[in-house]
């Protein structure tokens, strides 16, 4: 059929052929509309197939990346390998180092845990283990001088400042350090570090008062902490605990893991009462009148001062613990000697002072 002139057999003879003309293109005209529309129909169904399929690929994207999230706060190098496998990320190191930058999600000291087997203190928390320490610093203080050439005769001295920083802002911002240090003190420990000599004194001064005006923080962890942090204690159980000021004998439920002792009222509690850092304490069998199987927690270096501890008061106020030792009974001798052995076992000391007295007697054999 002609396209452009119509069928003589369609004209109605009663009208003028004109007439007749512009009805049949007209006819033509809407046929033509409907199967647009109808394509137009077709396309957007296409489009909402497409698009369901894109947010189902995109759900079970947000589910996979979810689990290889909990997967890493438990174990970094689990979680990576699963990320990677489900192709959420990929085995480029920069790739990787981006996912740990943006951090969404992830356990801060699960990522330094991570980084320190292989920008600092403010995107994830130092490991508690001073070989994990050693080699992250090593690490900054490396890509620092590379990148900063000329500012340090070596990586030693700028491995050494930054362990003199960190001190320095725990000294001089920790509500618990009374004694806080002048600048000369901050001069002093950094005497001759500058392979035996000495860093220019206005070079410190600004760091000193840049600390003492602003000092750095470490980023609070997210919600899934104490979970992870609970999950797979050292040790955990009831026992009795002796109050600091009211001398009274309380049940509670006792979490030993990553060298701290929490306590809580009760195993439902998502929060401790209490939190006993095991940093330089010791532990020990002890005698007491009123109570069988007793341990005692201590400071041996510093009889008679308050172990730095916290709690919770009546009103949920985090306040500094009371306490100069903790006491706490066990139901018999066997337990008592068992939770001796795990504390012990789980007491570390702070490294840093080791660490940068090994870097200091490193930099003095250079001379």
């Amino acid at each position: 059929m002609d396209l452009c002139h119509p069928d003589p057999a369609e004209l109605n003879s009663g009208e003028t052929e004109e007439l007749q003309r512009i009805k049949w293109h007209r006819k033509q005209l809407l046929e033509d509309i409907q199967k647009l529309k109808d394509e137009i129909s077709d396309v957007f169904a296409q489009i909402d197939c497409f698009e369901m399929a894109e947010e189902s690929r995109m759900a079970q994207k947000e589910k996979e990346l979810c689990i290889g999230r909990k997967k890493f706060n438990m174990d970094p190098m689990k979680g990576i390998q699963y990320l990677i496998e489900h192709k959420l990320l990929t085995s480029n190191a920069q790739d990787i180092a981006r996912f740990l930058y943006k951090g969404e999600g992830l356990n801060k000291t699960a990522i330094g845990t991570y980084l320190g087997e292989r920008q600092f203190l403010w995107s994830f928390r130092l490991p508690g283990e001073a070989q994990k320490i050693d080699r992250m610093m090593e690490t900054f203080a490396t890509r620092y001088c590379l990148c900063n050439p000329g500012v340090f005769q070596s990586t030693d001295t700028c491995y050494v400042l930054s362990f003199s920083i960190i001190m320095l802002n725990t000294s001089l911002h920790n509500p618990n350090v009374r004694d806080k240090p002048p600048f000369e003190r901050f001069v002093s420990m950094n005497r001759g570090i500058n392979d035996g000599s000495d860093l220019p004194e206005e070079q410190l001064r600004n760091l000193f008062d840049s600390i003492k005006s602003e000092p750095f923080s470490i980023p609070e962890d997210d919600g899934n902490d104490l979970t992870h942090t609970f999950f797979n204690p050292d040790r955990e159980g009831w026992l009795l605990k002796l109050g600091g000021r009211v001398k009274t004998w309380k049940r509670r439920w006792f979490i030993l893991t990553d060298s701290c002792l929490y306590y809580f009222e009760f195993t439902t509690d998502k929060e401790p009462r209490g939190i006993i850092p095991l940093e330089n304490l010791s532990v020990q069998q002890v005698d007491d009148p009123k109570k069988p199987f007793c341990l005692e927690l201590y400071n041996p270096s510093c009889r008679g001062q308050k172990i730095k501890a916290c709690k919770t008061d009546g009103d949920g106020k985090v306040v500094e613990g009371k306490h100069e030792s903790y006491r706490i009974s066990a139901s018999s001798a066997e337990e008592r000697d068992q939770w001796i052995q795990a504390i012990r076992a789980s007491i570390t000391r702070v490294p840093f002072y080791d660490l940068v007295s090994a870097r200091k007697k490193k930099i003095a054999n250079k001379q």
